[in-house]
């Protein structure tokens, strides 16, 4: 009996064992991992800017064999429908529920404005690949949020100085009424009046309406040198082809951030064509790292890349710094924040640094419409960093 009794606890011992062995070795990948929680628009007018972004993102994982700093990459998905009443519910499913270690999102600027709100109130890590509301990295910046696209002042600020220089004295206004379209009128507005134009009229339609024709007439009848608009998206070519169907291109030139005919020239059949845009990305650029993703981004998805795609590498390649930058084993955010906030991301937009607020600090280019392409003119500020208004971490 004292035999069988030895051999019995030998066997239990032997399955301990084996059973501690698999849950080590369980924690160990699971230490090895990076769990991407990705919330995004899938359906409705920003679909596609969404789809962009994912793709961008995973076209970067995939050249470095599927890892970033040397860890499996898992991903968690939720469709944002652009609708910022669903958005902390959203972002709390990612956060609670599926304990992701960094939110990546999002588009609309009203839904990241609540999922940042989770990111700092869970201190989760918080990359955002587009929204440009001013306030992210502005009064609301945080250590743990970081942003690789644009705040809505830096391109609208940029065009404001080109429309002046060109000659133009008087503007009228267009965009949608939501904090993005307010704050990228608000910054075209500072730097054309500094340069001593005026915006006669500021007009604003809901998101994410597209009834365009009423405001169309009243600019017509406001007689300006010239219209400054945000819209984006399927709105975006919507508003073009109003335009140009109006009768107001001929006469009456249009300028925007690059939003507007970035991943809508094809569904504008044309209409854009000589339209001059502000943007951080233009066709054309000439750097080995925007030839090397434009091929990569064709051969994996059949379809040329638009900032939207560049914005979703570049939040991929900012993650890789700072996992690059942080021990191994488990997930270590003071440490990746560290290391993130300290690089100096090779884009395929030209090489940017990250302010203090955690914005890029970065070239802004002047581009022109022509043959279904935003190709670069020139640059027309370079290096700009936003000045983030409010943001504590920049004292």
């Amino acid at each position: 009996m004292v035999g069988k009794d030895r051999k019995l606890r030998l066997a239990v011992s032997a399955l301990g064992l084996g059973l501690g062995m698999l849950l080590a070795q369980g924690a160990a990948e699971a230490a090895d991992k990076v769990k991407v929680g990705l919330m995004l628009p899938y359906t409705g007018t920003y679909a596609s800017l969404g789809n962009a972004i994912t793709n961008g993102f995973k076209q970067y994982v995939a050249e470095q064999g599927g890892k970033l700093g040397g860890r499996e990459v898992e991903y968690f998905v939720v469709d944002d429908e652009s609708d910022p009443a669903k958005a902390t519910e959203n972002a709390n499913k990612l956060v609670k529920r599926d304990n992701v270690d960094v939110l990546v999102g999002t588009v609309h600027s009203g839904v990241a404005l609540a999922m940042a709100k989770v990111a700092r109130d869970s201190k989760t890590l918080m990359i955002i690949p587009n929204a440009g509301a001013d306030e992210l990295t502005g009064p609301l910046c945080a250590p743990n949020v970081f942003r690789t696209s644009f705040s809505a002042w830096q391109p609208a600020n940029a065009m404001g100085k080109v429309v002046a220089e060109r000659g133009h004295k008087n503007v009228v206004t267009l965009a949608w009424k939501y904090s993005f379209g307010e704050q990228s009128v608000a910054g075209f507005k500072e730097s054309f009046e500094q340069a001593g134009g005026k915006v006669v009229k500021e007009l604003y339609l809901p998101f994410p309406n597209v009834e365009f024709q009423p405001f169309l007439t009243e600019i017509a009848n406001l007689r300006p040198d010239a219209v400054f608009v945000f819209f984006s998206g399927a709105g975006a070519a919507k508003f073009v082809k109003d335009y140009e169907a109006a009768g107001l291109k001929a006469g009456l030139p249009l300028y925007a951030p690059g939003f507007l005919t970035d991943g809508t020239l094809e569904a504008m059949g044309g209409a854009g064509e000589g339209v001059l845009t502000t943007l951080h990305y233009a066709d054309g650029l000439d750097n080995a790292r925007e030839k090397s993703f434009r091929s990569g981004y064709v051969a994996a998805y059949k379809a040329q890349p638009d900032v939207f795609a560049v914005q979703g590498y570049d939040s991929a390649q900012l993650l890789a710094a700072g996992l690059s930058g942080a021990p191994a084993g488990a997930f270590d955010k003071e440490a990746v924040m560290k290391a993130m906030s300290a690089a100096t991301i090779d884009s395929p937009r030209g090489s940017f640094t990250l302010s203090k607020a955690n914005n890029p600090v970065q070239d802004i280019y002047l581009r022109k419409v022509e043959g279904g392409q935003n190709k670069v003119i020139g640059v027309a500020a370079p290096k700009l960093a936003d000045p983030a208004r409010g943001c504590k971490l920049m004292n």
